[in-house]
């Protein structure tokens, strides 16, 4: 995830670092980090 856009979380894969980025809003990404911790995901 990126810092510096403000309304915006820019995330992309650490592996293609030119590839192309993923764009959440602050809200949806800090929902989707608190279920990550939350508990065990099958993925």
């Amino acid at each position: 995830m990126a810092d510096g856009f403000p309304g915006a979380a820019p995330v992309r894969d650490s592996k293609i670092p030119h590839g192309p980025a993923l764009i959440f809003t602050p809200d949806s990404w800090a929902a989707f980090i608190a279920e990550m911790k939350a508990g065990p995901h099958r993925l």
